[in-house]
């Protein structure tokens, strides 16, 4: 007996189908190519705002510091501190004094503060013009803005003159020592004359580079939010489910939540919160799970791998030479 002949026979279509198969296979490739150009450009801005802050540091070294303590920030334990004393480090290899990292630290930390409750409070305006609200939204912005108040009051107190700049310093000397003492620790010193040179390079720098440092920091986070707004559209969320203001209001929800860093990275609490936002404004579940987690590769995996070779080869760069 021979064996039966099987044929597999294939559908036809029609010249409108694959008219059709092919504008869907670019698109996909569109959407690809532009998620991948977002993602890109959003890599670019961690340089600029530390370049506004050092203007004597090079776009390379800036972009090898600002991956590496990103990275460094994302996955260990102690998240933030690390990543800072990590930039400390490197830009003190690199030639810059202590009072310059010192400034540039702290000016780009309020700017980003600063950034983040400046976002929330447009959020909270753009939902309004809509005829919407979100009493979480209003929360968080009017908390963020009181705190940022606070810390910018203190910061020009600090920056008023020389004689407050010591008061200020000596008071958290003060402060930090009873702290050193109760840990058993030996105590600072030095704190007011450090806090006078430190307000002496910070008017210097903000009178000079404030306007570059604020567009900087501006841009560096709008990319962030284009690589989500992309990730929505290219899944398939569409304006009618979650509008441009309202996946605005989630995304700067999140930042302002996150900007104390509960997990490494955020992890878990980005995905979940803006997941929970973006399905309550309108849009399909699947379609935004699958969306947070592209725009969470896409803002999470280029940086660690980048900051891993970073951290691998800043040491490379001439010591003691600013370029």
């Amino acid at each position: 007996m021979t064996a039966p002949k099987y044929r597999i026979r294939l559908k036809s279509r029609t010249p409108e189908q694959w008219a059709a198969i092919v504008v869907i296979a670019l698109a996909a490739v569109g959407f690809a190519v532009a998620l991948g150009l977002c993602a890109a450009v959003n890599l670019l801005t961690f340089a600029p705002p530390w370049m506004a802050a050092l203007p004597s540091l090079s776009m390379s070294r800036a972009l090898i510091m600002s991956q590496a303590s990103t990275a460094a920030s994302s996955v260990l334990p102690g998240g933030d501190a690390i990543g800072l004393a990590f930039s400390y480090h490197a830009l003190r290899v690199w030639g810059f004094s202590a009072n310059e990292n010192a400034v540039a630290i702290a000016t780009t930390g309020v700017w980003n503060q600063f950034a983040n409750v400046s976002f929330a409070v447009v959020a909270v305006a753009a939902l309004a013009l809509t005829g919407q609200s979100n009493p979480v939204l209003t929360t968080a912005a009017l908390i963020g803005l009181v705190a940022l108040v606070t810390a910018v009051g203190l910061f020009a107190l600090a920056l008023h003159d020389e004689r407050h700049a010591r008061q200020v310093g000596a008071v958290a000397e003060r402060i930090v020592n009873r702290g050193l003492r109760l840990a058993r620790r030996p105590p600072r010193s030095g704190w007011d004359e450090g806090l006078a040179g430190f307000r002496e390079h910070a008017i210097g720098l903000l009178r000079r580079r404030w306007l570059a440092l604020t567009a900087a920091t501006l841009l560096g986070h709008l990319t962030v939010f284009l690589v989500l707004y992309a990730s929505l559209r290219a899944i398939g969320v569409t304006s009618d489910e979650v509008t441009f203001a309202e996946a605005f209001a989630a995304w700067s929800l999140i930042r302002i939540l996150t900007s104390v860093p509960i997990t490494p990275g955020g992890l878990g609490v980005v995905e979940l919160g803006l997941t929970s936002l973006l399905v309550g404004f309108g849009g399909g579940q699947p379609q935004v799970v699958a969306a947070v987690l592209v725009y969470r590769v896409l803002t999470i995996v280029p940086t660690l791998v980048l900051g891993l070779i970073a951290a691998a080869t800043w040491k490379r760069l001439n010591p003691g030479v600013v370029a």
